[in-house]
């Protein structure tokens, strides 16, 4: 079957999340006279990415909000190191601010968006926020190729790996979902999520060799890759 759409994560996928809050992170803590309070800049952001894998979860089952996440893993960080603040919520601000300057997508994302506008459609399915994303999107100059076409879990009411979500990506850009290939960074949540919701499920592993299979779902190590296949028969 021809794949005619493609629909993508976007943290850690399109963008580099991961590196962008480890940045924001240590020039936040440095700023406010905070980063003498761990033994290395490692501890920091481990204990900043613990809390966030913990409490994030809660604002995808609908038990926080999207802002709510961020002010308890603003108070559990600095309660962890001894440190109270006024306004956890304009301290979370402050981070943020920090953060949003090194917002950058991946190397081969450019290139790799440009060889498919006009080959298949594009969109993008995340587990956040829609404004949040948008602007994400925006600062790294990728939302021209979605301008319509994201769908945020925040605004739809049900996160990945639900099936629903992945099915109204697909509506979103047009397709069945047996025409439309998901690209993303977590194996359970993108590659199974999507296989499970019957669309073709890419997990994206940057530290893969190369091209393999498991479990129903295609590994690739790049998103170069996509841009290298032959668009009618897109079957790596």
């Amino acid at each position: 079957m021809t794949i005619r759409g493609i629909l993508f994560d976007i943290d850690d996928t399109l963008i580099d999340y991961s590196a962008t809050a480890r940045v924001g992170l240590l020039r936040h803590l440095t700023a406010e006279n905070l980063l003498d309070y761990f033994q290395s800049p490692d501890e920091a952001v481990d204990l900043w990415r613990a809390f966030e894998e913990q409490e994030y979860p809660r604002f995808l089952s609908g038990e926080l909000t999207f802002t709510g996440q961020q002010q308890v893993r603003t108070k559990r960080f600095l309660s962890h190191i001894g440190v109270k603040v006024k306004d956890p919520v304009a301290w979370f601000a402050r981070y943020a601010a920090r953060r949003d300057t090194a917002w950058a997508a991946f190397p081969d994302v450019p290139p790799t968006l440009r060889g498919l506008a006009g080959q298949v459609a594009l969109g993008v399915v995340s587990n956040s926020s829609l404004a949040h994303q948008r602007g994400k999107l925006e600062v790294v100059g990728l939302l021209q190729h979605f301008s319509e076409t994201v769908l945020c879990s925040d605004e739809f009411g049900t996160a990945k790996p639900d099936p629903s979500i992945f099915l109204a990506g697909c509506d979103m850009i047009g397709l069945p979902p047996e025409q439309v290939a998901y690209v993303g960074d977590r194996f359970d949540t993108d590659g199974i999520g999507a296989r499970d919701a019957g669309l073709r499920a890419y997990w994206l592993d940057r530290t893969a060799r190369g091209v393999d299979h498991r479990d129903g779902i295609t590994v690739i190590p790049s998103l170069a890759v996509l841009s290298a296949t032959t668009f009618g028969n897109f079957d790596l």
